[in-house]
């Protein structure tokens, strides 16, 4: 029996640390730092992800032949430099360095190797998708500077060596990867990370519009979700695109209107909502039709018959809906984990494939690749005094069945399951389900678990082969990433998943990907004659997603979830919950206690 060969992939110091360890060429663990850390887009080193997956995978650094990284802000081992002299505690705080300094990889130049972004990009597209040959689309916030990037490409925009990627196009066939076109973001002059938001990208404009909206060039999701209330054409043009040429011009004056922060004016009543909601309808079409201009033209200029696309802006899923009827592309496959977390993928498998030279083999059809946790923490999760007070533990011997039953009955469900998903939708392994048939449901999640604004939409999950009877379009949808209009007839029916604009953003889900989900799909539909189910992420807002048994134990406690699934096991609240949860005043109070009981 040969001795495995491993490589380590890491997106490193900047928003969304991950990492991916391969076996053979084989996804084996991938995980985000926020998962372990509990903070969101956690930043910083990444010793966190590498001891997971290490630990996960029973090894050490030593087994692992090579490690690929990437930083979009500058190549690892120049920022490594950089740090060991600068104060920059968004990319390293304070609490971290001295773990960063004794650690074997900080500033390492054995086995160690660094990539430039969209090329790791476009790698996390293309080595785990299901075609042979194809062409890829990246088109993200910002990417690494001109004079770092190591494609080259025959057709490049001018830019200077300062500039930043925007957008990058290429070809693939097996193991081969071939740049086409890149587009490129002059650096603008600005306050500190200003000049990001007055870069000229289609990327750097939403995150713009999502922090004139939000206050938070992250928001870019909630920016989509609230597109389909605004009014048509009220607001101009964004920018622009003809000739495949895009023009982005500067942010005016005119959108003057902050966004609220601490107010006690709730935002939806804000008299600005209005504009708001025009604003999100003109940034969401401009990014439409740019991409589906792009597209066309990958297209018509390659004779590609398939098309992966990932990068930020690739997590716009009702762009993606337009690009899989509209292109002309027969099959389109988007990365489960397309924005930075996805970068530790595309640096695993450019090591594997241009580094190593091993084949591709490997196709990603699911995105469960966290650890799995024994049964034995989840029964101490449910067993400590605390916990065991306030609940009570039941093992089923068909929990697909009890679960559905509860669903059945206007439950809310916390569902966990093997391990966890890679990215940042909960597939049905880390989700909260509920039934679809009730339009209250999508309000009593949002006020006793979610705690989101009312405008944005619930996600279903749907049995892949009745998917089609129930949403337009034939194209499969495994990782929730395509919008898909509700057909008319179904709309009724499952309302809590139908956005204003009548799509909903649809996972199909198939038994060898998921076999328990789809047992319980299946449960369900035998009680209701849906297909159908709710699903968000098991997290409330503010928050990852959980990762432990411990840490859904901790959400499950202190929000409206009814019963909670993990594994076999189905917890119940007892009378005693409702003694315990009113001392708390709030949610890190509750969870401080409750984690110091069932480590």
């Amino acid at each position: 029996m040969s001795t495995p060969r491993y490589v380590l992939g890491l997106n490193t110091y900047d928003h969304d640390v991950s990492a991916c360890l391969l076996r053979d060429g084989v996804i084996v663990y991938a995980i985000e730092k926020e998962r372990i850390t509990r903070e969101k887009h956690a930043t910083g080193f990444y010793k966190e992800v590498i001891d997971y997956c290490l630990d996960a995978e029973g090894i050490t650094l030593k087994d692992v032949e090579l490690v690929v990284s990437n930083c979009y802000i500058l190549p690892v081992p120049e920022m490594e430099d950089r740090l060991v002299y600068q104060d920059m505690s968004g990319f390293l705080p304070e609490y971290e360095r001295a773990d960063a300094v004794k650690h074997p990889l900080y500033r390492a130049r054995d086995r160690v190797v660094t990539i430039s972004h969209h090329l790791a990009h476009a790698y996390s597209a293309f080595a785990v998708c299901p075609f042979d040959e194809g062409a890829i689309m990246i088109v993200d916030g910002v990417g690494s500077y001109r004079a770092d990037a190591m494609e080259t490409c025959p057709d490049d925009d001018d830019g200077s060596q300062l500039a930043r990627e925007s957008e990058s196009y290429y070809t693939f066939n097996g193991s081969r990867l071939d740049c086409l076109k890149k587009v490129w973001m002059e650096p603008d002059r600005g306050f500190l990370s200003d000049e990001f938001y007055n870069m000229p990208g289609l990327g750097a404009l939403y995150s713009r519009a999502s922090t004139y909206v939000f206050g938070d060039w992250n928001k870019c999701g909630e920016l989509m979700g609230l597109a389909p209330y605004g009014r048509r054409d009220v607001v101009p043009s964004l920018m622009e695109i003809a000739d495949n040429r895009l023009t982005v011009p500067r942010w005016s004056p005119a959108y003057n209107q902050p966004y609220v922060a601490d107010s006690d004016i709730k935002w939806e009543t804000h008299p600005s909502m209005r504009h708001w909601e025009d604003l999100a309808w003109r940034v969401q079409d401009d990014t439409e039709k740019v991409l589906l201009a792009r597209s066309r033209w990958l297209r018509e200029s390659t004779g590609a018959r398939n098309l992966c696309i990932a990068g930020g802006v690739a997590l716009n899923c009702v762009a993606n809906g337009r690009i899989a009827r509209e292109a002309g592309f027969d099959q389109v496959w988007i990365q489960p984990a397309a924005g930075d977390n996805g970068i530790a993928i595309g640096c695993a498998y450019y090591g594997w494939l241009e580094i190593l030279k091993q084949p591709r083999g490997y196709v990603m059809k699911h995105s469960y690749t966290g650890r799995t946790y024994p049964d034995a923490d989840v029964e101490t999760a449910t067993q400590r005094t605390l916990v065991k007070a306030q609940t009570r533990a039941v093992r089923s011997d068909d929990i697909c069945r009890d679960t559905a039953k509860l669903l059945a009955d206007q439950q809310v469900i916390g569902w966990f399951q093997g391990g966890s998903e890679f990215g940042p939708r909960a597939l049905g392994n880390r989700s909260l389900l509920a039934d679809p048939c009730r339009p209250e449901m999508k309000d009593t999640l949002n006020s006793r678990v979610k705690h989101r604004q009312p405008f944005r939409p619930f996600a279903p999950i749907v049995l892949a082969e009745r998917a089609h009877e129930i949403f337009e379009g034939e194209e499969d949808s495994p990782f929730m990433l395509i919008a898909k209009p509700v057909r008319a007839e179904w709309r009724n029916r499952i309302p809590a998943i139908v956005h204003v604009d009548g799509s909903a953003r649809v996972q199909t889900v198939t038994e060898d990907t998921n076999p328990k989900l789809y047992r319980l799909l299946k449960e369900f539909e035998a009680l209701t004659g849906v297909p159908v189910l709710l699903n968000t992420s098991f997290n409330v807002k503010g928050e990852p997603i959980v990762e432990t048994p411990r840490d859904a134990m901790a959400c499950f406690l202190t929000t409206g979830i009814d019963h909670l699934v993990l594994h076999d096991t189905l917890v119940s609240k007892t009378p005693a919950h409702r003694v315990v949860a009113p001392l708390v005043k709030t949610y890190m109070d509750v969870a401080t206690l409750v984690l110091s009981n069932v480590k």
